[in-house]
């Protein structure tokens, strides 16, 4: 059964916008190129190997913040993908997403096992693991959602990685997400923390129950150990005190075990320094914060400037004081409403995704 459309009684106005990437405004021979430079950040792309770029590569993508986590539209010619282990461990993403397919084909291939997903069904895949595969030309919608999210709940079992899922409660999903993306120009700020909410609560409720959850004691005992970690490191970003002792203290755990809950993302304090890089670059990007560089580096935990400058420009390949200048200069980006450049980019919607 169909869920009923949110947002009939709000006002008609609509207040939420959609940050757009559109390939089409470029020469044909470019078009892919740009298509993998924005997609860099979740996978590299590679085109079907009797495509050549001069061929064009007519890409759509809406992106929309839901306030926590993101819905995608798009639509994308057919492509072959990969995120790496290497870009798994240097990234600081490692969201969940969600995705149903309106029409094509895609093989994804996970730890040697291959997931078909086709228009009906649902994909659950984890952006902290590694991952390959190919797509004949899509049209898709997408939610990406913090790990965090789900703690409430014990979070998402290991098992969903990579997991198509179909039956009565795929059903009721999809349904629910088509009920979201037809009343995205309907909705206000005030509608997100329930949309968000319902959501979380129905992606969960589908699917939980349809994968294989090893409740043994050690698994339990991991997926909350780093809830906590997590939880800490967010509320303690601004501290210089946040080191791996400390969380280590706060969980009372030892050293060899903060680091193999941590081994995937680099150790424990690479994870950290990307979160502090992470909100650094969401404080940084944002038109209302006129703090100076250095102020936003000591505000997330930097003892100098020139170290924050100099991890910063490490991590994201240019410098913090240019990055204002560059989160409006892309010109394949327009707000969906007002035709003006945003000061947001995808890339920074992922790197802050659930820190705030």
């Amino acid at each position: 059964m169909s869920q009923d459309p949110l947002g009939e009684d709000e006002v008609e106005k609509a207040v939420l916008t959609s940050l757009r990437f559109e390939t089409e405004i470029l020469p044909p021979v470019q078009q892919f190129a740009a298509w993998r430079e924005h997609m860099a950040i979740l996978m590299d792309s590679r085109l079907p190997n009797n495509v050549n770029p001069e061929d064009g590569f007519v890409v759509q993508q809406a992106v929309w913040n839901l306030g926590g986590m993101l819905l995608l539209q798009q639509t994308v010619p057919a492509f072959s993908y990969e995120r790496s282990p290497d870009a798994v461990r240097f990234s600081p993403i490692d969201h969940w997403q969600i995705t149903l397919l309106r029409a094509g084909r895609t093989w994804t291939g996970v730890d040697g096992r291959v997931a078909q997903n086709e228009p009906g069904m649902i994909e659950i895949r984890s952006l902290g693991h590694p991952f390959s595969g190919r797509a004949l030309a899509t049209e898709s919608i997408s939610l990406i959602v913090p790990v965090d999210l789900f703690a409430d709940g014990g979070s998402l079992p290991a098992a969903s990685n990579n997991v198509v899922l179909g039956g009565h409660r795929a059903k009721l999903l999809i349904d629910l997400v088509s009920s979201v993306e037809a009343n995205l120009d309907r909705f206000t700020q005030d509608d997100l923390p329930r949309i968000k909410d319902r959501l979380r609560k129905m992606v969960f409720d589908a699917v939980t129950p349809l994968v294989d959850r090893d409740d043994g004691n050690d698994q339990i005992s991991q997926i909350g150990l780093m809830t906590r970690a997590r939880r800490f490191i967010s509320s303690n970003l601004a501290s210089p005190d946040l080191t791996p002792d400390a969380l280590a203290r706060e969980l009372a755990t030892s050293r060899t075990r903060l680091y193999e809950l941590f081994e995937t993302s680099g150790g424990v304090a690479n994870y950290i320094r990307r979160r502090r890089l992470s909100a650094a670059h969401a404080m940084l990007a944002d038109p209302s914060d006129t703090r100076k560089v250095a102020e936003v580096g000591l505000a997330i935990g930097f003892d100098s400037a020139a170290n924050f400058s100099r991890a910063f420009t490490q991590q994201f390949g240019y410098s913090p004081s240019n990055i204002r200048k560059q989160s409006s200069d892309d010109y394949m980006y327009t707000d969906r409403q007002t035709g003006k450049k945003p000061k947001v980019t995808f890339e920074s919607l992922l790197q802050t995704l659930g820190l705030f």
